[in-house]
């Protein structure tokens, strides 16, 4: 029971459906489309499709997916993977010949083709009830009417104006006179709105083959990229196997590669053979861990994650006790490690990541991204498709697994969870930030599964993420703490931002009751019926 004499929120209970989601209007949305006899997947996708003009700067039909489907009259666990691919005749070598040794990810080779829409109807055709024009419909209201901008969005979107004022497509659909909009202007989409009536009426093939398709390689080609319609025509979101390992009696479901779910999973095994149940959550011997079980993982994820298409990932070896316990031999308890750091390549990105569970028990756990803040910073001036920045992820480096290669994916940080108890889903969650989703995903369950938290409690509790070189800690982690983490050798400060947003739902299944929890650091809420 939480302290109701301080600051905090009480968790969303209920027995019929339960949703939690980083904006309040995409978190009725999807209560409403319980309540009217649709499913979770139905309901997962309308507050999806929402999010992108709620927090157009984090999502929309120009980025990717990645979901999670529990059946529950199948007793099946299914994974969508909705990433895009690179152009057929984009290549390292292209790059490197024109004096790109990197993608920058404002450049337009960060384009790759946007995995999303797919996935969505994938999802709706193998696991949903309701029809894509169906789903899409608040979203394409909204569009038109206006909504109000909300406060971490409208933060967020002021950070933005210089990189969406070079592009004209840009400057004309999100800026006004060059500025910003602020919390509670009332903002419209009339361009995209179009588009998605288009999609309603005719299908994701007027998105991959169709007019749009045109208009969005029309756009690219002006600006340099090397897109083809028949990269679009020929793409599609296919299902994959999800990998898991065990951690105290809770087996963690994570998507494969070219996702890293294999990094929040590589961070688990090793942590698993350390108690943590007698310390304290937000103390320096927790962190301390945190940070050395990180670098370890990162460097696992950088020199094998890639798309398993082009690129044998030995999964099942990285993910095996005996690597665990090589990996953990590296950690010293008392001091921070001496060799040089391996750090993230891709840092912190914009995502959102919802979840929801219905009464009859099916969960979806699904994030869509644009990577960077409005992607690449370039919008589709006919269609008002903001372009995503993944191709970011790739290395321009021939012979590394993750090198770019036309029709390849790259390395991808969105990543979807659950935590299954006796083969069923028990937690359906997702903590979004980019790089930092596998630190904030081992956070937000050891504070489920090892200090006794409940999901909304888990979800407020303070966080911290080894960036460049240094620790960089919210304000909810102590002076103390951090002056601790210093004497053991860590290089330690303060982030001007707050790290990551989850979303979470647990499903009790002895008292047959979902409890539910949004993020404080967004402006989400989670609802129960």
């Amino acid at each position: 029971m939480r302290d109701f004499q301080t600051p905090g929120r009480s968790l969303a209970v209920g027995s019929n459906g339960a949703a939690a989601t980083s904006h309040p209007l995409s978190t009725y949305a999807a209560i409403e489309v319980l309540r009217n006899g649709g499913n979770a997947v139905d309901a997962a996708l309308t507050a999806c499709s929402l999010q992108s003009v709620l927090e157009p700067h984090n999502t929309g039909l120009g980025g990717d997916c990645f979901a999670f489907v529990w059946r529950e009259d199948l007793c099946e666990l299914h994974a969508v993977n909705g990433a895009g691919w690179a152009p057929e005749a984009l290549s390292a070598e292209f790059l490197l010949k024109a004096g790109i040794p990197a993608i920058d990810p404002s450049s337009v080779h960060a384009v790759t083709i946007p995995g999303a829409l797919d996935a969505w109807v994938r999802l709706l055709a193998d696991h949903g009830t309701r029809t894509l024009a169906e789903i899409l419909q608040p979203t394409i209201a909204y569009a038109e009417t206006g909504v109000v901008l909300a406060e971490r969005a409208a933060a967020d979107w002021a950070l933005e104006v210089g990189k969406l004022g070079r592009d004209e497509g840009a400057q004309a659909q999100l800026l006004n006179n060059g500025k910003a909009p602020s919390a509670g202007d009332r903002i419209r989409f009339p361009l995209l709105a179009r588009t998605l009536r288009i999609i309603a009426a005719e299908g994701s093939d007027s998105f991959y083959r169709g007019g749009i398709a045109r208009d969005l390689v029309a756009t690219l080609s002006a600006l340099g990229g090397r897109h083809s319609l028949e990269d679009f025509a020929a793409f599609a979101s296919h299902y994959v196997d999800p990998i898991g390992v065990e951690y105290r009696g809770v087996r963690v479901m994570q998507m494969p590669p070219s996702g890293q779910g294999l990094t929040t999973l590589v961070m688990l095994n090793m942590l698993a053979d350390f108690p943590h149940a007698d310390l304290d959550p937000a103390g320096a011997e927790r962190i301390h861990l945190q940070i050395e079980a990180a670098r370890l993982a990162y460097a696992v994820r950088d020199t094998f994650i890639a798309d398993p298409e082009f690129e044998s990932v030995p999964t099942a070896e990285l993910l095996s006790p005996s690597f665990a316990d090589s990996l953990r031999e590296k950690i010293n308890l008392l001091r921070a490690s001496g060799a040089e750091p391996t750090l993230p390549i891709v840092n912190q990105r914009d995502t959102v990541c919802l979840t929801v569970v219905d009464g009859a028990g099916n969960a979806c756990s699904l994030v869509n991204s644009l990577f960077d803040a409005f992607g690449c910073g370039k919008v589709c001036p006919r269609t008002g498709v903001v372009f995503q920045s993944r191709g970011a992820g790739f290395r321009v480096e021939p012979g590394h697994p993750n090198s770019l290669v036309g029709r390849k994916r790259p390395l991808h940080t969105i990543i979807p969870a659950m935590a299954m108890r006796d083969g069923k889903p028990f937690l359906s969650f997702g903590v979004m930030g980019g790089a930092f989703q596998p630190v904030g995903q081992v956070q937000f369950l050891q504070n489920v599964v090892d200090f006794g938290m409940n999901v909304q409690e888990a979800l407020d509790a303070p966080r911290g993420f080894c960036t460049a070189v240094t620790f960089e800690a919210e304000r909810g982690i102590s002076d103390a703490t951090l002056s601790t983490l210093s004497r053991m050798g860590h290089a330690v400060g303060r982030t001007a931002r707050p790290f990551g947003g989850g979303q979470a739902i647990e499903i009790d299944r002895n008292r047959e009751i979902l409890k539910a929890g949004s993020d404080p650091r967004k402006d989400g809420v989670a609802l129960a019926i």
